[in-house]
C-alpha cells in the first residue's frame, strides 16, 4: 500500500487546462506505509538528536521528510508519540547488538577464554550500537526528556532489557544468586555505556579495538574471580 501523494496547501489538483499554471511538484516521493514511517523515523531521530526533543517541532520534522503535516500526524498522533517510537527503535537495536554479544556463551560449550570473549563482546556491542546511531545514542543514554514518566520508563527499558539478558549469563557463569548477578550486570552495563560514549565523544585514534581490550581487561579481572569452579575459564 502507498501513501496518497501530498498536495501543497493551495494546490488545484485538477487536470492542467490551457492557460491554467501548474501546481507545485508534490513535495515527498510515494512510498509504502512501511517506508513511510521508517523515513519519518530516521528523520526525527536525526533531529531529536542534534537539536533535542523541545526544540524540534512537527513543522521541522514534515519539512526535513517533505511530507505534509497530514501525512506524519497519519502515523504519529503527537511529537511524544513519534519520540517514544524513535526511542523504542533505539533500544531494540542496542538489545539485538547485546543478544548477538550473549548468544555465543548460551549455546555453550564453555570454553577456555570464553569468558573474556563475552566481556569482550557486550563492550563492543555497546561501542558498535553508538557508531552506527551516532548522536542519536544519547536518546537512549541522555535523553533531555526523561522528567517525563512516561519517556523515562521507555528509555529505562532497553537498559533494564539488556541488563536482564547479560544477568540471566551471568547466574549460570558464575553460580551467583539473581540478585547478585543482576548487580554485577547493572555495572558492566554502566561500564560498557560509559565507555561507548566515551568513545563517541573523543573518538580516540586507536578507534575502538584499543577501548574493548581495556574495559574488558578491567572487567574481567573483576568478574573472573566470581566464576564458578567448575566452568574453565582463562586465568584472570
Amino acid at each position: 500500500m502507498t501513501e496518497p501523494p501530498d498536495l501543497p496547501v493551495g494546490a488545484d489538483p485538477a487536470p492542467d487546462s490551457p492557460g491554467t499554471a501548474r501546481p507545485r511538484a508534490v513535495r515527498g516521493m510515494r512510498m509504502s506505509r512501511a517506508d513511510r514511517r521508517g523515513q519519518l523515523l530516521e528523520v526525527a531521530r536525526d533531529l531529536f538528536a542534534s537539536e533535542g526533543f523541545h526544540h524540534v517541532s512537527m513543522d521541522d520534522i514534515a519539512d526535513r521528510a517533505e511530507v505534509s503535516k497530514p501525512v506524519l500526524y497519519r502515523h504519529f498522533p503527537s511529537k511524544l508519540d513519534l519520540y517514544l517510537a524513535v526511542v523504542d527503535a533505539q533500544g531494540a537495536d542496542l538489545l539485538a547488538a547485546v543478544e548477538r554479544a550473549v548468544a555465543p556463551l548460551e549455546a555453550g560449550p564453555v570454553e577456555r577464554g570464553a569468558g573474556r570473549a563475552v566481556v569482550a563482546a557486550i563492550v563492543q556491542a555497546y561501542l558498535a550500537f553508538v557508531q552506527l546511531a551516532g548522536e542519536s545514542s544519547t536518546l537512549l543514554f541522555e535523553s533531555d526528556v526523561t522528567h517525563d514518566a512516561q519517556v523515562r520508563g521507555r528509555v529505562q527499558h532497553a537498559t533494564a532489557e539488556t541488563t536482564r539478558r547479560i544477568a540471566e549469563v551471568l547466574v549460570d557463569v558464575t553460580g551467583r544468586e539473581r540478585a547478585d548477578a543482576d548487580v554485577l550486570a547493572a555495572a558492566l552495563v554502566a561500564t560498557a555505556q560509559g565507555a561507548a560514549t566515551y568513545w563517541l565523544r573523543h573518538r580516540p585514534e586507536d578507534g575502538t579495538e584499543r577501548v574493548v581490550d581495556l574495559v574488558s581487561d578491567l572487567a574481567w579481572r573483576g568478574v573472573a574471580g566470581l566464576v564458578r569452579p567448575d566452568f574453565v575459564y582463562e586465568d584472570a
